[in-house]
């Protein structure tokens, strides 16, 4: 068993995704978990939503368009169609947004935070998903939140491991699934997030209770470069490293 995950980063735009079939098609996906994160800075235009929610409501219908926008902009590369069945489940989910700041009735941001911004990677994933299909790898697309369970403090949640453990033994291995990272949810289904940047330790959760031999995590960049290239401009590529180094690195 393998758990792959791809940053916001991998999977931006149209050719990210199609990146995403090139490496499965290299190096196989026959017992394979992928974790897919919100699409670019989707999670940075959600907080913003959430944030004319609490601030300034007439704001709310532009930050979501600014949301639909984007997506849009990536459906019309990848299915040209614009009867794909995928059009309508991408309106749904964006339907499910508007629903639920429409009806809460609480006032708590953190609460409010990780029933909305969650949608980045529901979105990303059902994109994702779709165009394997379109292209011939059947995927089993499922909902991360009924398999990671969290105790109720949203925002800063704790992963309740034992019941983790037994919905995730459950998960059909015989399919390539793909799931979201960042979520989870608690007793009362509601859903919370595991941190920004949680898609990894999602990657890792999944692994660990479906006792994968290995997680990779996917970068948009060749490999280990010796400086981060979103600063600094003639970067080299660093053909291996000890793990001593890469212990440095993480640090």
């Amino acid at each position: 068993m393998r758990v792959f995950k791809f940053g916001g980063a991998s999977v931006k735009d149209a050719e990210g995704v199609k990146n995403v079939v090139k490496v499965l098609k290299e190096v196989g996906h026959d017992n394979t978990m992928l974790v897919i994160s919100a699409m670019g800075k989707t999670t940075n235009a959600m907080e913003e939503v959430v944030d004319a929610y609490f601030d300034n409501k007439s704001e709310i219908v532009h930050k979501i368009d600014a949301v639909v926008e984007y997506h849009n902009s990536i459906l019309k590369e990848l299915f040209p169609n614009p009867q794909h069945q995928v059009y309508k489940e991408v309106k749904t989910l964006i339907e499910e947004v508007k629903g639920f700041l429409a009806w809460n009735k609480s006032p708590k941001y953190n609460f409010v935070y990780d029933q909305v911004v969650g949608y980045g990677e529901l979105l990303s994933t059902a994109i994702v998903s779709a165009y394997l299909e379109e292209v011939g790898i059947r995927n089993q697309w499922l909902d991360v939140r009924g398999f990671i369970k969290t105790d109720s403090s949203y925002r800063d949640t704790t992963v309740l491991w034992e019941k983790t453990q037994e919905h995730i033994s459950k998960i059909d291995r015989s399919v390539l699934n793909i799931t979201q990272g960042f979520l989870g949810s608690d007793e009362n289904n509601f859903t919370t997030t595991l941190g920004r940047e949680g898609s990894d330790y999602t990657a890792a959760i999944l692994a660990y209770c479906l006792n994968a031999d290995s997680v990779t995590i996917w970068k948009d960049v060749p490999g280990v470069l010796n400086a981060d290239p979103r600063y600094f401009k003639e970067t080299q590529l660093l053909n291996n490293i000890s793990y001593r180094e890469a212990i440095e690195l993480a640090f």
